[in-house]
């Protein structure tokens, strides 16, 4: 495996890797998959890593502002997919590594993460990487018919902003 900055050419596979995560119900409250340019728009130019097995992107992960308030331009939430196809082989671990590098290499001292607590596995994944349980958000949107809840994580760099 290998993990490399997402360019413009890896988006079909990225987006391919999204719609399975959306159809898992699981993943995001999004239900159709951005194109390109509105994917781009919301992620930070930097952290933006694909993992490749065989030519292929088999994993994904970038980060998104939190706020466009010069006070939090060192904070960032995090978005990870890996393909259905992929999961339970540690590329979710190699990903979750380099992004929480590259986030601090570029000033980025807080990590977090929406998500459904029904997602076990991305939680057990941030767990793993020192993200605490920072908020519960009961009932916060709907997913077609059904209200969700969400919690919230967050990792603060040891190595930079407040340690």
């Amino acid at each position: 495996m290998e993990i490399t900055a997402i360019v413009k050419e890896h988006y079909p596979n990225i987006s391919r890797i999204y719609k399975e995560g959306i159809e898992t119900g699981h993943a995001t409250f999004e239900t159709t998959v951005p194109e390109w340019e509105d994917w781009d728009k919301s992620k930070l130019k930097h952290s933006r890593l694909a993992a490749i097995v065989d030519d292929t992107v088999v994993g994904w992960a970038a980060l998104s502002p939190v706020s466009n308030r010069c006070v939090y331009e060192g904070v960032a939430e995090v978005s990870i997919y890996i393909s259905n196809m992929h999961k339970g082989k540690g590329i979710g671990t190699a990903l979750i590594s380099k992004l929480i590098d590259d986030s601090e290499a570029n000033g980025i001292w807080t990590l977090q993460s929406g998500m459904f607590p029904e997602n076990e596995a991305t939680v057990a994944l941030h767990q793993r990487f020192d993200f605490r349980l920072v908020g519960y958000r009961e009932k916060i949107g709907k997913l077609g018919n059904t209200w969700r809840d969400t919690i919230i994580m967050e990792r603060r760099s040891k190595t930079i902003g407040i340690n």
